[in-house]
């Protein structure tokens, strides 16, 4: 059947089986459901990152499918022609994409850095006649390639391709670059042969690891045109299994850099005619671990001093800390931002010392949109691939995306999958990145890329769920207001 075949194989076929809940719920499908979703504390990131491993935000699901919450269904969508397209069109292209994912794994290039793996993506969608501009918005190492089908909404994918320092693709974002490629594909055959008008964008967006790509390419207009966008996203095993899904908020994150400049003086002889910047450090470190006390629970503020002078005998002219901020909200992040400048400050007028502090792009939390959510978890639910939706519960949540950003811009989905891993070595670890090569973690890749295909299809042909999608989104942004 190939490797995209499993998405239209029935439930049954697979064990254990999917079984939601019989009970209907009636409820307004834009409402955030309440479903504990954790990221374990003693996975490593290289921050600030989306990347994690979720096995134990999935940890229910190894009670047994039938105690995940039952997803919200917008109204029964008839598209199984539109899938069989999309599966033979991805199914075609799996071992020329595997090629690709393979060849970005071999060269992995950091941040703003991913040169090879642009110029190899954009050749390949080149020879496969898409509209492709790269450069895109005076970003190097970004793309954007577009088919258009008749006059219509335009739904983009996101693909990451920026690597790890030290550990390569250890964040899987070789098969994040193929998973766009392929719903990219999928959705354009579908759209010739079905008829469906619109335009389908797949955006390379570089620098998720800690650039906030997304973020810079919004600000320069890359999502004016976009009607709403997915990506999909790797992880490890969730509740000790592989194939399955979860689609969960992340927390938004920004970092602050300060310098504190004094005065250098021999310590022992004359420390008088010194100002000390390691004592603007120690106060301000100090003045932030006091401010806790007052946070909330769900706030995290943690720091390190980078820099706390040359030697012990000579006064600290110059010291650095580096700080990241994570909430549940957006807004509640840059209130503490500039709670934490004015520590700073205070640290700077105590001491003498000249206080620099610069405050680095935010990387907005993950708020998932409901039908978009909803209507992926039963495409994939029909695959026997159960799919977890827990829309705005941020229990446990540790990790941050730039897609956030993206969530913030239009009506936005960003699911992630489960391949083959060992426990407690997923997301960010060396044996992650080969876990990311394997031929079983490829073919979930284009499983679970051919639910977003059908997700956007549906997002094109069916103007109520647009309609609905839109409401949902718009609604949610008045709820949480743009910081």
């Amino acid at each position: 059947m190939g490797c995209f075949g499993a998405l239209f194989k029935k439930n049954s076929e697979f064990a254990p089986a999917y079984a939601p809940p019989t009970a209907e719920v009636k409820r307004d499908v834009c409402e955030p459901k309440q479903v504990p979703a954790s990221v374990p504390k003693e996975v490593e990131h290289f921050e600030p990152c989306g990347c994690s491993d979720l096995s134990s935000a999935f940890a229910r699901m190894s009670a047994g499918d039938a105690d995940l919450p039952a997803y919200e269904e917008f109204s029964e969508f008839k598209d199984d022609a539109v899938r069989e397209t999309i599966r033979k069109t991805i199914d075609s292209y799996a071992s020329k994409l595997t090629e690709i994912s393979l060849y970005i794994s071999d060269h992995p290039e950091e941040s703003y850095e991913e040169h090879k793996a642009c110029a190899k993506l954009t050749a390949f969608l080149k020879d496969e006649g898409f509209d492709v501009e790269t450069p895109y918005k005076k970003l190097d190492t970004a793309f954007r390639a577009s088919y258009s089908h008749g006059s219509g909404r335009t739904f983009a994918f996101c693909s990451e391709y920026d690597a790890l320092p030290g550990v390569g693709h250890a964040c899987g974002h070789n098969l994040i670059a193929v998973s766009g490629v392929a719903a990219l594909l999928g959705l354009r055959a579908a759209m010739k042969k079905h008829d469906i008008k619109g335009t389908v964008e797949l955006l390379g967006t570089p620098a998720e690891e800690g650039g906030v790509g997304k973020g810079v390419l919004i600000e320069r207009g890359a999502f004016k045109f976009i009607d709403a966008s997915m990506m999909i996203h790797p992880t490890g095993l969730m509740g000790g299994r592989y194939g399955v899904g979860g689609i969960v908020p992340t927390l938004a994150i920004c970092g602050l850099n300060v310098d504190f400049i004094g005065r250098a003086a021999h310590a022992g002889m004359a420390p008088w005619d010194g100002i000390n910047a390691l004592d603007a450090a120690h106060i301000a470190y100090a003045s932030v671990s006091a401010l806790r006390q007052q946070l909330h629970p769900d706030v995290r503020v943690h720091g390190i001093i980078t820099k706390g002078g040359d030697r012990p005998n000579i006064v600290p002219a110059h010291t650095r800390m580096e700080y990241y901020v994570r909430a549940p909200a957006a807004a509640s992040v840059k209130d503490l931002t500039a709670k934490l400048t004015t520590l700073f400050e205070a640290a700077g007028k105590a001491t003498g010392c000249k206080v620099q502090t610069e405050v680095t792009p935010m990387m907005y939390e993950l708020r998932n949109n409901g039908p978009l959510s909803n209507h992926y978890a039963s495409v994939m639910k029909d695959a026997g691939h159960p799919v977890l939706v827990a829309l705005d519960d941020f229990t446990g949540a540790g990790a941050s995306t730039d897609f956030g950003n993206v969530t913030y811009t239009v009506p936005a989905a960003h699911p992630h999958f489960s391949i083959p891993a060992t426990e407690g070595k997923a997301n960010h670890t060396p044996e992650f990145t080969e876990r990311c090569r394997s031929p079983k973690a490829h073919e979930l890749t284009y499983e679970f890329a051919g639910g977003m295909a059908v997700t956007a299809a549906r997002f094109l042909t069916d103007d109520e769920f647009a309609k609905e999608a839109k409401k949902c989104w718009e609604k949610d942004m008045e709820r949480v207001g743009k910081p």
